[in-house]
């Protein structure tokens, strides 16, 4: 009975269900009500977010049956009951998304069709003075087309369970059709040099088809970074809502707003971060260009949030569904999308501090340098319901001196726990090279959700991190707002 009621979906009120709705209802219709308000597809889009937080907190309960009929079932590891658990709902998760994004773009494009079908707007001529901005519903349908195959491309991860050293290259797939209309776009290939390096390489650096190189990478390590930070429950929704609220909040900072204000840093060599300006445009400073980057990349963003709080309510300890695969690869997909086709990638990757740090500590274990298990979660004690680091054995095959030397180096800077044999000194077992196991190491064995809250902890001080490097330190590296 115990086990039973541990799993059992949680419960929904009504009266959130009540309130939501017609909340969403008013920002999809006042967009429709003249006057319009000044960023009329914002509404919508907060509205859209609405739903898709209600979509994914009431369909993954109630889908979770039907995924358990098809088998995509499986046993949370770190448990003592072994009653199935739906996987793969982060495929409910990303069609929910998915097909508000597909609703969502009459929103986007109804000032376009207003002015071209406005009588009172044509020449006498005839002639339409606003054409229809087909470059950027190709940007758009490209974003949404990448967002397809990655979902397609995570359901089959799931279902095939396909290698870790195999599925890094994947998603360079899903990156094609955002590098074919950037490239069709003509767009920029120039990168900006850093202050101390110009009187060497001039102010700007043509990479060329490096750029595309670039570009495709930042897609695969967004698909595989949060999915390589996983296996405790809601740790890799809980990162996806952490970046986008990272995200959100920094294309905030470019919309136009009716006042200005500072925040001050403490940096003697910055005059702090202000917001408004001329034309109160925010930090974007009366460039057009700049907010409709912004509001394209909030356009995915706020979704996104919704439908990931919608589904942490379910994945949380302990969890009542898995992601699987599928969210993670839709996730790291939108949040690439955003980073190339709003043009600042490098502040992107300032929100991805500890999934960068987690890649590199993988990276051993990842490409085969040091033997990599299966699973490697941190190790559950079902007399203590707390979780230890786990290890990796290296009895039967002895690490080679390379892979000595990093394991040596790890240990050296606390990241891994090594076990020596007592006649030859070689390294018979360590710790599994992951962020979560760092942090048991460190911090002492800990209750699942406890290591949840840290990673969570974490996640939010590398986004403080994220913005003080990104609007307090720039400033001494390069000129302008560069980004």
């Amino acid at each position: 009975m115990a086990q039973e009621q541990a799993i059992r979906p949680r419960a929904l009120p009504n009266l959130l269900l009540f309130t939501l709705i017609p909340t969403a209802s008013w920002f999809l219709l006042r967009p429709l009500i003249d006057p319009a308000p000044p960023l009329p597809a914002l509404h919508a889009s907060v509205g859209f977010s609405i739903l898709a937080f209600l979509g994914s907190l009431y369909l993954v309960p109630a889908l979770g049956q039907t995924f358990i009929r098809a088998n995509l079932k499986g046993r949370d590891l770190l448990k003592t009951y072994d009653t199935p658990i739906p996987e793969s709902q982060g495929l409910v998760c990303a069609s929910i998304y998915i097909i508000l994004l597909i609703l969502f773009i009459p929103y986007a494009f109804a000032d376009s069709v207003t002015t071209r079908y406005d009588t009172e707007r044509r020449s006498r001529e005839g002639l339409v003075a606003d054409e229809f901005p087909d470059n950027l519903l190709a940007v758009y349908l490209s974003s949404l087309l990448s967002l397809l195959i990655a979902t397609m491309l995570g359901f089959l991860d799931d279902v095939f369970d396909i290698r870790w050293r195999h599925k890094l290259p994947i998603p360079i797939i899903a990156s094609i059709p955002l590098l074919i209309v950037y490239y069709s776009e003509r767009g920029s290939t120039d990168v900006v040099v850093p202050l101390p390096l110009r009187w060497l390489l001039g102010t700007l650096v043509n990479l060329g088809p490096l750029y595309y190189l670039y570009m495709s990478c930042l897609s695969t390590f967004c698909l595989n970074a949060i999915n390589v930070l996983a296996g405790i429950n809601g740790s890799e929704v809980s990162q996806a809502v952490v970046i986008a609220a990272s995200i959100i909040l920094n294309d905030l900072l470019f919309l136009p707003w009716p006042f200005g204000f500072r925040i001050p840093l403490p940096l003697h060599v910055t005059d702090g971060l202000k917001v408004g300006g001329a034309w109160s445009a925010g930090m974007a400073y009366g460039s057009r260009i700049l907010v409709e980057r912004h509001l394209f990349s909030l356009y995915f963003m706020l979704p996104l949030l919704g439908v990931c709080l919608g589904f942490m309510y379910h994945n949380w300890y302990p969890a009542r569904a898995f992601p699987g695969d599928t969210l993670c690869y839709v996730t790291g997909m939108a949040f690439a999308v955003v980073g190339i086709q709003a043009h600042y990638s490098k502040t992107l990757l300032l929100f991805f501090l500890p999934q960068i740090f987690n890649f590199v500590l993988s990276c051993p274990q990842l490409f085969g340098l040091v033997p990599c298990p299966r699973h490697r979660v941190p190790r559950f004690d079902p007399d203590t319901q707390v979780l230890h680091p786990s290890r990796a054995e290296y009895k039967e095959k002895p690490p080679t001196a390379l892979a000595t030397l990093v394991l040596r180096v790890f240990a050296a800077l606390g990241f891994v726990d090594l076990e020596l044999d007592e006649k030859t000194g070689t390294i018979t077992s360590s710790t599994n090279l992951t962020i979560l196991n760092v942090f048991l190491l460190r911090f002492g064995p800990m209750r699942e959700d406890s290591l949840t809250q840290v990673l969570i902890a974490t996640q939010v001080c590398g986004s403080l991190l994220a913005f003080f490097v990104r609007y307090g330190l720039a400033g001494l590296v390069y000129d302008g707002n560069r980004r």
